[in-house]
Formats: structure tokens, C-alpha cells, sequence
């Protein structure tokens, strides 16, 4: 069956118009992060007709001070908030290791726990897959209290392995879903033939299943990363010295004022590690996200 050239570019521009309609939200981001204070809120013109500036950039990553940046000309419209600390570096350090650490821990704990979920077979497993799945619909606000005590009795406020424990625990119970459906398409045949043929549980796991679903595990490390890069609430809640880049950026709203320029460059900046991360697992990525769509 020949295909109708029309349709073909049809698809083709409505591809590119959807795109073009996710990507503008991060064009405009970036380039205001560029305009100074008063050129964020020019609407004649809106996207050209300022002068480009790396302020923002130099104050929140450079540790320039906001107030250098302030003159007699323009006082008013180079900056709004008060004086406080707007250099950023530590909370993108701070939200690396924290990001890192709870998604690593998340993917270890979440592939031993499917792997048996996936393999072994309990009374009462349906259901105990289905709390799991309700530990991720629960909202954080409603745990925030109880961890908030939890993590203080246990010596564990304001450090890295706290905050890294409690992304962790956010992330489980998709992880494990995630990883179970992942290592569901691996057959149970390849399991029985290399323990037939010599090898222990622990080695049909390593060896035989897991070089199977690396693309499972890429696609679980994205999202787990994601989740805790962009986690607000409990990072806010356990944490007064170490501050990620969500709990950071709050601080950017004073009581004189939005520095939506320095909010912008941050954002902007944050970009950058999530997107270096997502390269890194991009090889198997791709074939975890399309991991059990085929069937022979």
C-alpha cells in the first residue's frame, strides 16, 4: 500500500508544531534569563529589542554581588529583591549528591525488589504489589510531619544521607513497579537453564538477567533523578543549611520583590546537569522506554 505524500507532511508539521509547543515554554525561560530585570515584562517587543546581559548568571553562579550590579541610572530596574545571598553553586552541588546518591540507592533496592516479585511467587503477592503502588499515590504532605520527627529523633535533619534516604523513599514504589514490568519480559526460561547448568541465583541475576533490562535500568535511573532533582517539599521540610535548587530558587521571592532574572538563570542552569545525565544513559534508554512493546 503506497502512501499519501499529503498525509506524510501533514504528520510531519503537526510533529513539528507539537514539539515547536513543549519546546517554546524553555526558549522563553532561557531567554529571559538573559534581560534584564525590566525587559522580562516588555510586551512591545517580547522577544527581541533588549540587551543580552550575563548578570543574572554572574550573581547566581559567578558570586558577584547583586548589589554591584546596581547604579544610579537603574537602580530600580536591575534588580527587586533585598539583599540576600543569591550565588547558587553549593544547592547545584548539594542537588547533584543528593540526586546521585537516592537514585542510585532507589535502582539497587527497587531491582532486588522486582526481581523477586518477578520470579518468586507468595500468598497474597497481588495485593502486596498493589500497597506499593498506593505508597506512590500517597501525597508527600501527608508523610512530611512524621518524617520531619522521624529524621530528627534519628540524627538525620539537614545532611546529605537524610535527604538522599528520604528521595529514596519517594522513589521505591515506582522503581519497583517500573523494574518488575521490566524484568516480567525477561523469561523465566533463561532463569532455569543457567542455574540447569550450574550457575546460583545470584549469578543467573547478574550475569544473565540484568545485562537483559539494561535499558529498564536507565529508563528507572531517569526518572528516579528527575523526581528527587525537581523534590520540593521534603527538602524544604528536613533541611536548613543544605538547600537543593528548588528550596534555593524559593528564597529568590522577598519581601521587596521577585528576582525573576536570577529564577530564570538557576532554572536555566539546572538544566544543564539532567540533561548531562540523561546523555550518559541515553544508549539504553531509548530500549527501556520501548522495552516489552514487541511480543514474538
Amino acid at each position: 500500500m503506497r502512501s499519501n505524500p499529503a498525509l506524510g507532511i501533514l504528520r510531519d508539521v503537526c510533529a513539528w508544531a507539537i514539539v515547536l509547543l513543549f519546546v517554546f515554554p524553555i526558549f522563553w525561560w532561557i531567554l529571559a534569563s538573559f534581560k534584564p530585570y525590566t525587559a522580562i515584562f516588555n510586551t512591545t517587543p517580547v522577544y527581541w529589542g533588549f540587551e543580552p546581559t550575563l548578570d543574572n548568571y554572574r550573581v547566581t553562579l559567578g558570586g558577584v554581588s547583586r548589589l554591584s550590579l546596581i547604579t544610579d541610572e537603574g537602580a530600580a530596574g536591575t534588580v527587586a529583591g533585598g539583599g540576600s545571598s543569591y550565588y547558587s553553586i553549593p544547592s547545584i552541588i548539594d542537588s547533584v549528591i543528593v540526586a546521585l546518591g537516592s537514585t542510585v540507592l532507589a535502582v539497587v533496592l527497587s531491582t532486588l525488589c522486582a526481581y523477586g516479585l518477578s520470579r518468586f511467587r507468595f500468598r497474597g503477592q497481588q495485593n502486596f504489589v498493589f500497597w506499593i503502588l498506593s505508597q506512590r499515590m500517597m501525597p508527600p504532605i501527608a508523610i512530611a510531619i512524621p518524617i520531619f520527627f522521624m529524621f530528627r529523633d534519628l540524627g538525620l535533619r539537614d545532611s546529605h544521607v537524610g535527604l538522599i534516604l528520604a528521595h529514596t523513599l519517594i522513589n521505591l514504589p515506582i522503581a519497583v513497579l517500573l523494574m518488575k514490568s521490566f524484568l516480567d519480559d525477561v523469561p523465566v526460561d533463561l532463569d532455569q537453564q543457567a542455574m540447569i547448568d550450574g550457575a546460583t541465583r545470584w549469578q543467573t541475576f547478574w550475569l544473565v538477567v540484568m545485562p537483559l533490562v539494561k535499558g529498564g535500568l536507565a529508563a528507572t535511573a531517569v526518572l528516579c533523578f528527575i523526581f528527587s532533582w525537581t523534590e520540593f517539599l521534603l527538602s524544604l521540610q528536613l533541611t536548613t543549611q543544605i538547600r537543593t535548587i528548588p528550596v534555593k530558587i524559593s528564597t529568590f521571592v522577598t519581601s521587596t520583590g521577585t528576582e525573576w532574572g536570577f529564577i530564570t538563570a538557576l532554572g536555566s542552569a539546572a538544566l544543564v546537569p539532567s540533561f548531562i545525565f540523561i546523555v550518559l544513559v541515553q544508549k539504553h534508554l531509548v530500549r527501556g522506554l520501548t522495552l516489552g512493546s514487541l511480543k514474538d
